[in-house]
């Protein structure tokens, strides 16, 4: 089993969710979707993120830059760093992704995800917003007012903050977050292949 702790507010999240899910078909291995906040696992345990955005070094923010377009380039996908928002406030979204992944009929939280990492990380969007939200609720067939009732309600809340805690019982720090059959984990799309090593060597 593999369990993908996530958030969309982050590029690197959107290429390690894109590529997972190739990696597990070819493996036969499901995935459990795990969507949290990952602005409260900053806040609690890996503050110096906001110190490293504060005061960047400067050669390391471009290379970091460059390295986002070359894994997005390898991925296939379209990745700009949003001019308009950043960091964005993602709860809604995430929200949303909890409420979606209990929902009738099964598969729909995968495509809305999906869309709102490409609104984003694509088109630079805010996310944050509910015309935006609403329009990619549109985007994936679910109704926006269902959505916004949804997201509203506590246990939907509640949940979201019980997987940002989990994350960070198990020695989480970030986003995304995977682990091998619950103990052996993993932080990044570049680990990857470690992930996949690591499924093969217990298969």
């Amino acid at each position: 089993m593999i369990e993908f702790f996530f958030d969309c507010s982050s590029p690197w999240t959107y290429l390690g969710f894109h590529n997972i899910q190739p990696l597990a078909a070819e493996l036969k291995v499901p995935i459990v979707w795990r969507p949290i906040l990952v602005g409260g696992v900053f806040n609690a345990v890996n503050p110096s993120v906001y110190a490293s955005r504060e005061k960047p070094v400067p050669a390391k923010r471009d290379y970091m830059l460059k390295d986002l377009q070359d894994w997005a380039r390898l991925s296939g996908l379209k990745i700009v760093m949003p001019p308009k928002v950043f960091p964005v406030n993602s709860v809604k979204a995430m929200r949303g992704c909890i409420w979606l992944d209990g929902q009738e009929p099964a598969g729909q939280m995968v495509p809305f995800a999906t869309a709102v990492f490409e609104a984003y990380w694509g088109r630079d969007e805010d996310i944050s917003q509910d015309a935006v939200l609403a329009d990619i609720c549109q985007r994936c067939g679910i109704a926006p007012e269902a959505f916004f009732a949804a997201i509203a309600r506590d246990e939907i809340k509640a949940q979201l903050k019980a997987n940002t805690d989990e994350l960070m019982r198990r020695g989480g720090f970030g986003s995304p977050t995977i682990y091998v059959d619950r103990d052996d984990m993993y932080f990044g799309n570049d680990r990857l292949p470690l992930v996949a090593d690591a499924l093969r060597r217990r298969a």
